[in-house]
């Protein structure tokens, strides 16, 4: 009856410096991602991952800063200085929001793992785009910041992935 006491019970242990998987699927290099943007790293370092999986869970603990408009992405700063972008697809902007359900907004507090959207992975491959999930470190290069990966291939979400 009272399950919003049990919201965040389950959730994963999680350290600072260190990035969970955002989905069900399999984690690539940043260099594999299929959008210079993302692959030449002009928007930070980080890692894709191709999911198999709707559920868009969050890989850091911290503070919401943007929800795009177009619903496609997600900015998080974390208590320690890393501001991410959990970009959901390539070219997804194109689709105005169409296959994405956010369940967070701008200035919530977030905790690493938590489920923070949805992505209509049918819809967004009918519209012929790719559904890769970039989670960039967009303050990397300022910091001189590198984000290497722990784990490749097949991942559950949650799974720690990634340390700066």
């Amino acid at each position: 009856m009272f399950n919003f006491f049990k919201k965040h019970k389950d959730l994963p242990a999680w350290d600072a410096k260190t990035f969970l998987s955002p989905a069900d699927g399999e984690v690539i290099p940043i260099e594999k991602v299929n959008d210079p943007v993302f692959s030449q790293k002009a928007m930070g370092d980080g890692f894709g991952l191709n999911p198999t999986s709707n559920d868009i869970y969050s890989p850091v603990s911290g503070t919401v800063t943007m929800v795009a408009g177009t619903k496609h992405g997600i900015g998080i700063s974390t208590g320690d200085s890393e501001e991410l972008l959990v970009h959901m697809g390539i070219d997804t902007v194109e689709l105005k929001g169409k296959p994405f359900n956010i369940l967070v907004s701008q200035g919530d507090n977030i905790s690493a793992g938590q489920k923070i959207a949805e992505m209509n992975l049918d819809e967004v491959k009918a519209s012929g785009k790719e559904t890769t999930i970039i989670v960039a470190v967009t303050n990397s290069a300022e910091n001189d910041w590198q984000v290497s990966l722990e784990k490749e291939g097949k991942v559950n979400h949650s799974e720690l992935v990634a340390k700066l």
